[in-house]
């Protein structure tokens, strides 16, 4: 049965971008749509890794293991404690950088693949 919380949080990671969908809008405006095309292909690419472990039963054995859920579980909030504190410390001031020049389709590619990962 599906709850109101449910659909409301659905709604709102439905409703969301990700970093996947920004990055690819802003090549795409940025470069043209060509380069938008090859930026969504990497994004598309990323989610590959994800699938993987699905396939492979890695959410099985994370289910049926205790300890290895717990591990890393742990082990992301180490590393997002670790980002955390990088931030706070970063003192660098925002800047906008000018847009770069045309890159080539390997690049786009690529950051579209670490986007998503």
């Amino acid at each position: 049965m599906f709850t109101a919380e449910f659909l409301l949080t659905s709604l709102v990671v439905v409703l969301i971008p990700g970093t996947g969908v920004i990055y690819t809008v802003s090549i795409g405006l940025a470069q043209g749509r060509r380069a938008g095309v090859f930026a969504a292909f990497g994004c598309t690419l990323g989610i590959v890794p994800h699938l993987l472990a699905t396939v492979l039963g890695l959410a099985a054995i994370l289910h049926t293991s205790a300890l290895a859920f717990q591990t890393l579980k742990i082990a992301g909030v180490v590393y997002l404690l670790y980002l955390a504190l990088a931030t706070w410390r970063d003192r660098s001031g925002f800047a906008v950088q000018p847009v770069e020049s045309r890159q080539a389709v390997l690049g786009l590619v690529t950051r579209g693949v670490l986007r998503t990962s």
